[in-house]
Parts: structure tokens; sequence; C-alpha cells
């Protein structure tokens, strides 16, 4: 991935065949500096793990996200506020050697930057083997999307397995009118149009995860160095 010299300076790396870590950081005015350890795998994505706090369960942040997290939301200048400890200093991203990484290494997709940081993930909906309903899922936090994720790959669901609320096939389904409105921000009826869903990134793509969808995403071009 790089060289030993490339990296020599960088304070706290840690080294393995498949990955390089580090101690990284953002400055926000409000907040301060939000702490977190960086980790670039050698098949492409770019993932930060935040260690703001004690408490702090964010993993497997993109750049973007982690800019977020610190208070940087909407600059959209992650290599110069995202920092790494070299020399006892606070270095940019855009000093180091990892200047040349594209934020599109963590997505499927060949957007450029500033479209794929505005993807969305609409609700979706399975429908119960066993009475053939369908159940609203909802897209809009990591937990939401892994369960999705594993309900959508198992052979069998019914309804009594809803993660919401505790519901039986004799329930009735959401109203047609209301199935139309899938969370879009941009459009409440939206289609699931390539101008603003997701179809395939790491958020809803999954590391630890053997299914032919998840496997297959590491194999796309864009997700290798």
């Amino acid at each position: 991935m790089f060289s030993e010299g490339e990296l020599k300076d960088m304070e706290g790396l840690k080294r393995e065949s498949d990955f390089i870590e580090d101690k990284y950081g953002c400055t926000s005015k409000k907040y301060g500096n939000t702490i977190g350890r960086l980790r670039v795998l050698t098949n492409g994505p770019f993932l930060i793990s935040s260690e703001c706090t004690s408490a702090c369960d964010e993993e497997k942040l993109t750049a973007y996200d982690f800019e977020k997290h610190s208070g940087k939301e909407g600059t959209g200048k992650w290599k110069s506020h995202i920092w790494v400890v070299m020399y006892n200093n606070k270095v940019p991203l855009w000093r180091t050697v990892l200047k040349y990484y594209k934020h599109a290494s963590n997505g499927a997709n060949e957007l450029n930057c500033l479209r794929a940081k505005h993807l969305f993930h609409c609700d979706e909906f399975i429908r119960c083997t066993r009475r053939k309903k369908e159940r609203r899922f909802r897209l809009q936090t990591d937990d939401e999307r892994r369960t999705y994720h594993d309900t959508l790959n198992a052979r069998r669901w019914r309804c009594a397995n809803w993660p919401y609320e505790k519901i039986t096939c004799k329930d009735d389904e959401e109203r047609a009118s209301r199935k139309s409105c899938r969370g879009c921000p941009q459009s409440p009826t939206c289609k699931c149009c390539t101008s603003c869903v997701c179809f395939g990134c790491l958020k809803c793509r999954f590391l630890d995860c053997k299914c032919r969808t998840c496997v297959d995403l590491s194999k796309i071009p864009s997700l290798e160095p």
C-alpha cells in the first residue's frame, strides 16, 4: 500500500498485512477535538471508528461521516479538517500520502464526491412468506440497515418477526397510498431514482457478511486500491 518511508513519521501507526491504522482527529470550534482511529484496507475502503467519548459506538464511518460527527457538516473539506499527528503537530490529510485517496472508494457507485455525500437509503418492503403481506423496513441507521439486510437474506420471514412492534399476519398491511412515501428527503413519492438513492455502498453492504451481494461489492473496481 505505502512504503515505510511514506509512513514513518505518523505517530502511533499500526500496520498489518491487509490494512494500516492510525489515530486521527477533526477539530471544530464548538466541540473541540474529535478523536478516532482510521483504517485503510488494502482492497480500498477507508473507515474511521470514533473515540470521542467512552460511550461512543460509531464505527466504520466514512471521511464525510466523521467530519459530520465532529461538527464540521456541510464544509466538504475533509482532507483539510481531518488530521494525523506528525512531528508532534496536527497535519491535515492533504499533506500526507493519503491525499490521493478518493471518497468514491467507499461506495459502489461512480458518482462524484459531492453527489455521493447525499445518497439516501429509502425505506424498503419485505413480503411475509406466510400470508404474503408487505411490511415496511426503515433504513436510516446502521442497525436498521443491517436488520433489513439480514432479513432480506433469510429464507423464511413472518410478520411476527417485524422489528418495530409486535404484529401478526392477521394485521392489515400499510395502506397503498402510504407505501408510495419512502422517506426520501427530496421527494416524498420518490421511485428510487439514481440521482438521490443509494443502490449499494458500505453503509448497506457489510464486510463481515458472506452473502453474494456483499461479496460482489468487494470486487467492484471502484473499491480497489
